[in-house]
């Protein structure tokens, strides 16, 4: 992965049935998910109306090598469905009482709703002390919801890519071959932001390669899927001289709430941790070279550095690429669920019906001023039926991503002043020392039970800052 530049691979995809499995990677050093004989995780495919039937083993040591959030790590696991609007109990997405020790196995069968909105979703695991060291070892996967053309018609035919962003761990290698990783991600010496200089730990690896290059045909227009699956890790997406023209975010189509809207062109987007973005590309000239990178996160005086670098490269000419998915037909009539102004414009006006504050100390991380533990009773209750303001405060000196289990939000204002464009998601930052102003929909009539909000920077989740919601 530091050697010759690769063209980016593709992770191989499933439908269901099929079995994933947890194992020790030798080869690695660290624990891995395992798909058909290799420890490449799977792009689940799967439609509006139909079921993921997943049979997941934990193959992993009974006795771990891996330090956790706060102790030697226990090896026990299970799977989150981020951001499918399923239920929140067994045998679907249920992080709570679904758990699987050392040579233990879950059947899931999460049931996709025929109204699910089409796009980008990820699955990753989610033991409670755990996650963040899992993720780090990339224990997650994409899915892919069909029927996005439905939606956006000119989508249909254009080579579409999954992209994966995770971590790779730097930090243990020798000086040689971190000075040379860094060089070639284009890493600066120099810190960015607010936070003090700090050695940089771990890079981005994209579908598990550093920096490789994407192949585009001059003039051909792509369908890009990224999902942020690192466990902290913001990445500010720019494809340096393109623009990036969004048609979902959070697996939500920008018109799936509005009909009739289009798309929209940003330069760069900030992607928090686990958040998604779906663009269309379009290729600069023939043998032109562009670069997708992030740029500088400023994640303030109290977070890690996030230094700019680049993800890949992005060659355009003419490339035989016979292994690619194009973006197929599907039938049938887009599902819409729009909101009316009025009512938006009356939840906006009116006091939150919940506050959520982030804090931490060299205790912990708290939500409402509780660290979260396995038996405590759920924070807030809310009715199914309804629509909720939400104000969500981080009253530390670092920024935070929230997320909320089973639905998607609307986020509409950051320090209590509208945001010129608000945004149907699952994931999204909070201003370390601001707030962000946020409609929930609970509006979903299968969603029903226990569930968790928490930040997903997901160290911080396994050291307190998460909590209970019961859905009724």
């Amino acid at each position: 992965m530091v050697g010759q530049q690769t063209a980016v691979p593709d992770a191989p995809e499933v439908y269901s049935p099929f079995t994933l499995t947890a194992a020790y990677d030798g080869q690695a050093r660290h624990n891995a998910l395992a798909f058909a004989g290799r420890t490449v995780p799977p792009t689940i495919r799967v439609f509006p109306g139909s079921v993921i039937n997943l049979r997941y083993v934990n193959a992993l040591p009974v006795y771990s090598n891996e330090e956790c959030a706060l102790a030697r790590c226990a090896d026990r696991t299970n799977l989150h469905f981020h951001g499918l609007h399923v239920s929140p109990q067994h045998p679907q997405d249920d992080v709570l009482t679904m758990m699987a020790m050392p040579g233990q196995a879950l059947q899931y069968r999460v049931e996709i709703p025929s109204y699910a909105a089409p796009g980008l979703y990820w699955y990753h695991t989610h033991p409670h002390g755990e996650s963040a060291r899992q993720s780090l070892d990339g224990m997650s996967g994409a899915i892919v919801i069909e029927g996005i053309d439905r939606y956006y018609p000119e989508l249909r035919g254009l080579r579409e890519r999954v992209l994966v962003l995770r971590d790779q761990d730097i930090e243990s290698t020798n000086d040689e071959t971190r000075a040379r990783i860094l060089q070639r991600v284009g890493v600066s010496s120099v810190s960015c932001g607010t936070q003090a200089e700090q050695r940089p730990r771990r890079v981005f690896t994209l579908n598990g390669e550093i920096r490789p290059q994407i192949p585009i045909n001059s003039g051909e227009p792509q369908f890009w899927r990224v999902v942020n699956a690192s466990p902290d890790r913001y990445a500010d997406l720019q494809l340096e001289g393109q623009q990036l023209e969004i048609v979902a975010l959070d697996g939500m189509p920008l018109n799936y709430h509005a009909p009739g809207r289009r798309t929209r062109k940003v330069d760069h987007l900030l992607l928090p941790p686990a958040g998604r973005i779906e663009v269309i590309v379009t290729a600069p000239e023939a043998g032109k070279q562009t670069r997708l990178r992030t740029r500088c996160v400023d994640t303030g005086p109290d977070g890690d550095d996030r230094p700019a670098m680049v993800i890949a490269d992005v060659l355009s000419g003419r490339h035989k690429d016979s292994s690619f998915h194009k973006v197929p037909r599907t039938a049938g009539k887009p599902f819409y669920k729009p909101i009316s102004n009025r009512q938006l414009k009356t939840l906006k006006a009116s006091p939150p019906d919940f506050i959520v504050t982030f804090t931490e100390d060299k205790d912990g991380f708290y939500i409402n001023g509780k660290k979260f533990t396995m038996d405590a009773a759920p924070m807030v209750t809310a009715r199914v039926g309804s629509l909720q303001h939400w104000r969500v405060v981080n009253a530390t000196r670092e920024l935070h991503p929230f997320h909320i289990h089973q639905v998607h939000f609307l986020a509409y204002a950051v320090n209590e002043t509208p945001l010129a464009s608000p945004e149907w998601l699952d994931t999204t930052n909070i201003p370390y020392g601001g707030t962000a102003d946020l409609i929930m929909d609970f509006t979903d009539p299968i969603i029903r039970g226990i569930s968790v909000f928490h930040c997903h920077l997901l160290s911080h989740e396994d050291k307190g800052m998460m909590a209970k919601i019961l859905f009724e």
